[in-house]
């Protein structure tokens, strides 16, 4: 399983990539190998307000639908539209080119409540 030490990670298998008072926010490769054949990714629009462990959108793929949750709370700056034409790219790039969105942050303490990566990777040998 490829899992970066330079990110964040949470319990629902969600990356967070800390730069400034932004959050690029995407899915782990361990959520994507777990749900299979990605066939459609929702998201929110720039300028919407998400809050943490909160629905921001979804993932499709042949086996599912599985709820995308905020791992901190922010207002969208940034969102990957390649991925409406191209789900796939999260199989195939869950940390590069499939990252979803990028969120301005309202409360930088929460940033406090992610996994480093040695839980994350306890958590998913479990």
């Amino acid at each position: 399983m490829n899992t970066p030490k330079d990110l964040r990670y949470t319990k629902e298998h969600e990356w967070v990539k800390i730069e400034g008072n932004k959050a690029t926010i995407g899915i782990t490769d361990f959520a994507q190998s777990e749900l299979g054949d990605i066939v459609f990714v929702e998201l929110p629009e720039v300028g919407d307000e998400i809050s943490k462990d909160q629905p921001f959108g979804s993932v499709e793929s042949v086996k599912t639908v599985s709820e995308l949750y905020a791992p901190v709370s922010g207002k969208v700056v940034a969102v990957n539209d390649e991925l409406s034409d191209s789900p796939e790219f999260v199989n195939e790039s869950p940390y590069e080119t499939a990252w979803m969105i990028t969120i301005e942050l309202s409360d930088e303490a929460e940033l406090e409540e992610l996994m480093a990566v040695d839980a994350y990777a306890a958590l998913i040998e479990q």
